[in-house]
């Protein structure tokens, strides 16, 4: 009886221990969406002739070089800086491309650009024309400054926030009597 018991027992052992292990699925992606390089919390600085011009800090980048396109999701943060390196804006945004050719931006979602006089454009898409040093929206967009609220559909402004122009407008302004 014992016997029949641990030749059960030691059948039963090895019928369960030979069970097949588990692989990892492997899932073929086309080359075109896997990066070539990908990097969390990174920052990245931008300098042009040795003086920082932009510091880039993003929660996940994702690189492809073959079609030259940079993706920054889950987040990022880029600072402006001006041609004496003084702080001059930043942009917050959730995500965004960067055409590799070009240097221009595209940011996607919660997007907030401030600039050190205090003007803020806060909208859901923004694109950055790096040779024009402009950037522009055709979303809806609000903007705010120490001298008027506007809002609209349509945006264009130089890199400073400086001189912009907001189309199919409608807000609040302090107007100068003279």
């Amino acid at each position: 009886m014992k016997i029949k018991f641990l030749i059960i027992t030691f059948l039963a052992f090895l019928f369960l221990s030979c069970e097949e292990k588990l692989k990892p699925s492997i899932i073929n992606l086309p080359n075109q969406q896997i990066p070539s390089q990908e990097s969390w919390d990174a920052t990245i600085i931008f300098s042009d002739s040795g003086k920082v011009r932009a510091i880039v800090k993003a929660n996940h980048i994702m690189v492809f070089q073959d079609q030259e396109i940079t993706i920054l999701n889950q987040g990022f943060r880029v600072d402006f800086y001006d041609e004496n390196g003084k702080h001059t804006s930043y942009l917050i945004a959730d995500s965004g491309r960067v055409i590799e050719r070009t240097r221009n931006l595209e940011a996607y979602g919660n997007i907030i650009a401030v600039s050190s006089e205090g003007t803020k454009v806060e909208t859901s898409k923004l694109f950055w024309d790096n040779d024009r040093k402009k950037v522009r929206s055709d979303a809806f967009v609000k903007v705010t400054s120490p001298n008027e609220v506007l809002q609209g559909y349509g945006f264009e402004a130089d890199q400073d926030l400086k001189n912009y122009v907001v189309y199919k407008v409608s807000g609040q302004a302090k107007v100068e009597e003279k």
